[in-house]
């Protein structure tokens, strides 16, 4: 096997880009292993423990574009060359027509004079410096860039805070403002209801709850995770839930994140005391009793967040809005049927980390989770890439996508541990989310349709049969269209409940042994 390196210099590309085309090139047939990436020396680490070290990459500086790949044969390192060059092609051909497209903060403001708002994604250690460029400006703040300092984030949000901005971020993956989506976020309508989240799937767990239940989104604002950490103390949730309360378009608030320190929880609770619009909270794990003492709405799910809120606005909804499109009961009998007397067991392999969080609350004190993101500390897995009897993954944790694409955007992860799971003999359920929208993959459901049969098969061949459950969090707007999706999945027998929340509990009928 040989390497391919090449560097570019000053040739930045933001992070989004980067992992479209490390996975571009994973995609061609003959190329194991591609790591596209700026020349920082997070990243030079991670090239060197993915077996491409190079004087040529040591020397390599931040501002510099890293394109490394591996290939056998010289046809496939062509291939995979002509691939980068058709996307840079597409991306810096310009017609006589195009508007011209700036290269600095302060030449896009000429351009542009009223923008309000800047989208970051830059390498972390240099996140900062751009935030604090847009603050000086007056602009709100989305930073998608992670590993930014955490002291330099409550800096850059007191400032902001001071000066009535937003800082959504560092890490924010989700926002919709204004009816537009930015980074990962689905084509929902605009509408009477704000989320304020701090987790990405989260947000679009619900928006598109929402979006099913033919209400709307006013604002989404994204947070990051770490915003109700006690170090940084919630402050953009807090200015996120002034800015809907205040916000004429919006009749209804919803808080969504996971666990959040306890003061700071407590904070924003006080702060829902000063609305006359209905809040639903959905903290992850929290406590009904401590949110209504303050007025808010409680919510155990993400699911449920959405029907609460919608139902502020329209009575005729039910609870059971959702419950209503599948049978969990039929459906889990004729299941357990098939089932021979050794199947035990349930794999979840999730790319959404609250989808998965929510997966495994609901799930642990029935049958006990393992995970690489366990509710209790006994439960945590002595390996990732190893399940042991109930486990449930977040394949979106650092662990699996150092040197590669998130698996949002490269579903290629799954699609090989699902195989994986397959060679267990012991298997009653293997669980999955399939997330639409803005940055996730082209076809996500098309890409895990080999491994699944594969597994259906090998179960099949033994006299056996697994069960394979996946909610899709998506519309019929988004660029891969549900209904597409969903076909795809249901035609090789995979049951698709309507959301993550029904997905989970018909897995919890699966697993009464």
């Amino acid at each position: 096997m040989n390497n391919y390196i090449e560097i570019r210099e000053n040739a930045y590309l933001d992070s989004v880009t980067l992992m479209l085309l490390s996975r571009k090139l994973i995609d061609v047939e003959g190329i194991p292993n591609a790591n596209v990436s700026m020349g920082t020396d997070h990243n030079k680490s991670i090239l060197k423990m993915n077996d491409f070290a190079s004087s040529e990459i040591d020397n390599a500086g931040p501002n510099d574009l890293i394109i490394a790949f591996s290939y056998e044969y010289e046809e496939t390192k062509d291939q995979a060359m002509k691939v980068m060059e058709d996307h840079f092609n597409q991306s810096t051909g310009m017609d006589d027509d195009e508007e011209y497209s700036p290269h600095s903060l302060e030449m896009a403001l000429k351009i542009q004079p009223d923008s309000n708002l800047a989208l970051i994604s830059v390498p972390g250690e240099n996140a900062a410096y751009e935030t604090e460029k847009c603050l000086e400006k007056n602009m709100n703040v989305m930073i998608f860039s992670d590993n930014m300092d955490i002291n330099e984030e409550k800096r850059l949000k007191q400032l902001a805070r001071e000066k009535g901005l937003l800082v959504m971020g560092a890490d924010c993956g989700t926002a919709i403002i204004n009816g537009k989506p930015l980074a990962f976020a689905n084509c929902v309508r605009k509408g009477d209801i704000g989320i304020v989240g701090a987790s990405g799937t989260g947000i679009q767990e619900i928006s598109v709850a929402v979006h099913k239940l033919n209400k709307g989104i006013s604002q989404a604002i994204g947070t990051g995770g770490r915003d109700l950490s006690l170090e940084i103390g919630g402050i953009t949730m807090l200015s996120g839930l002034e800015a809907l309360m205040a916000d004429p378009e919006t009749k209804v608030i919803i808080l969504v994140s996971k666990p959040p320190a306890k003061e700071v929880a407590v904070k924003l609770l006080e702060k829902i005391k000063e609305t006359e619009k209905p809040v639903v909270v959905h903290f992850i794990g929290g406590n009904a009793t401590e949110v209504e003492k303050y007025g808010g709405i409680f919510s155990e799910n993400m699911e449920e967040a959405a029907v609460k809120a919608c139902k502020c606005l329209d009575d005729s909804i039910t609870d059971e809005f959702f419950s209503k499109q599948i049978d969990i009961d039929k459906t889990a009998k004729q299941e357990i049927e098939k089932y021979s007397p050794e199947q035990k067991y349930l794999r979840g392999l999730y790319t959404g980390g609250t989808l998965c969080k929510e997966a495994i609350l609901m799930l642990h004190k029935k049958i006990g989770v393992y995970s690489n993101i366990p509710l209790e500390k006994d439960y945590r897995l002595k390996d990732s890439k190893k399940s042991e009897k109930n486990t449930i993954i977040d394949l979106g944790e650092d662990e699996f996508t150092k040197g590669r694409p998130h698996p949002m955007i490269d579903p290629a992860s799954r699609a090989e541990r699902i195989l994986q799971e397959g060679d267990s003999k012991d298997l009653r359920v293997i669980l999955l989310d399939v997330v639409l929208g803005y940055g996730s993959h082209e076809d996500p459901a098309g890409a895990i349709v080999d491994s699944i049969k594969k597994v259906q098969e090998k179960y099949k061949e033994d006299g056996k049969h697994i069960s394979v459950i996946a909610s899709i969090c998506g519309c019929e707007e988004d660029p891969q269209v549900y209904t597409e999706q969903l076909k795809k999945l249901e035609d090789i027998n995979v049951i698709v409940p309507p959301t993550n929340a029904q997905a989970v509990k018909l897995t919890e009928k699966l697993m009464d042994l």
